[in-house]
């Protein structure tokens, strides 16, 4: 008894567990550290570099700016305008080159209210641009491009197609024709005209492409079927009314006491004719051949106008006194004398 194991005896005691030890930290992925290095470094260089761009392009116009492959960067305003000019005021200026049906005419921009405007162009390009693309792009010689301002007066060139619509087509409107001792009515006749409308973005087309590309190319523009403006009926008034009065005998314009004759036989057919206004013919004189036929008769003669001065009389004065004369019936109702005093 009493022995190990026997009665009595306490039972041994488990041996406590031994520690464990504390797990090794895991060692850093070196790859990882690299990238993150690499980045902040990138981010460093760009900040460089575009505080360089920044204090570097301090010009009005940014470096690098170009408009239709000029460089226009790097100076001021006014050097922008300059160098735009120089290299495509001459291109801006040619006349475009159109057809209409089948015929070659010409058309000067600035007579259509068409133009590059380089100042417009040169502000849209001014001041800073902040574009970290932009700017860091300068220092490696990156462009900049600017879109050039090509304004339209819609008026002005609506106003030269009508004009070229009346010269161009075939469509012609009937008129009278003063002849030697008499007046003859030419019928009007339909034919093809610019369709205005339509034309007017093909031009505006034609011009920004002929400025762009330095090459003035032929455009067709649209046209129409056209009847005559001027009826018969108005060409049977205008003659019943105007030309064969007109025509009918002698004609007096006395000034200052002085006066001189128009016949119909040599001088009423050199000064008068008649246009188409909305429909309507009008009767025109031409103040030169006035000017030519009166040979100095009124030279000294002075009339007072409206300003209350005296003035010379002229052809225009001369014009407006025939337009009564003409419409006489007898050899008094033709004979006209000139108000000098401006009473009437």
């Amino acid at each position: 008894p009493g022995g190990p194991g026997g009665p009595g005896s306490a039972a041994p005691k488990p041996a406590a567990a031994a520690p464990r030890p504390a797990p090794k930290p895991a060692p850093a992925k070196k790859g990882r550290s690299k990238l993150v290095l690499l980045g902040v470094a990138v981010v460093c260089l760009l900040g460089v570099a575009y505080g360089a761009g920044l204090l570097m392009n301090h010009s009005d116009v940014p470096k690098g700016t170009t408009v239709l492959g000029v460089d226009i960067g790097g100076g001021t305003k006014e050097d922008g305008v300059e160098k735009l000019d120089a290299a495509l005021a001459k291109r801006a200026a040619t006349p475009l080159k159109l057809t209409v049906d089948g015929k070659e005419t010409q058309l000067a921009p600035d007579k259509a209210g068409l133009s590059l405007d380089s100042q417009a162009t040169v502000r849209a390009a001014a001041g800073s641009d902040y574009n970290p693309v932009s700017v860091i792009g300068s220092l490696f010689g990156g462009e900049r491009t600017v879109e050039p301002v090509f304004p339209v007066d819609e008026e002005k060139l609506g106003v030269a197609l009508q004009d070229l619509a009346g010269g161009s087509g075939t469509v012609k409107d009937g008129t009278i024709k003063f002849e030697p001792g008499k007046a003859v009515a030419v019928p009007g006749k339909a034919g093809k005209a610019i369709d205005v409308n339509k034309s007017m973005g093909s031009v505006r087309d034609a011009y920004r492409a002929q400025v762009e590309t330095g090459t003035a190319r032929a455009v067709e523009l649209p046209v129409v079927t056209r009847e005559p403006t001027v009826t018969q009926a108005e060409l049977d008034r205008a003659m019943k009314e105007f030309a064969e009065p007109a025509m009918s005998g002698l004609i007096t314009i006395r000034a200052g006491g002085k006066e001189i004759p128009f016949g119909p036989a040599k001088s009423l057919p050199q000064i008068l004719s008649m246009k188409a206004v909305d429909g309507k013919l009008v009767d025109v004189y031409d103040k030169e051949a006035i000017d030519r036929l009166c040979a100095g008769v009124f030279d000294g003669v002075m009339i007072t106008k409206g300003d209350g001065k005296k003035h010379q009389l002229s052809a225009d004065d001369v014009a407006f006194a025939m337009k009564g004369a003409l419409m006489g019936k007898t050899p008094a109702e033709r004979t006209v004398t000139i108000d000098l005093d401006g009473n009437g």
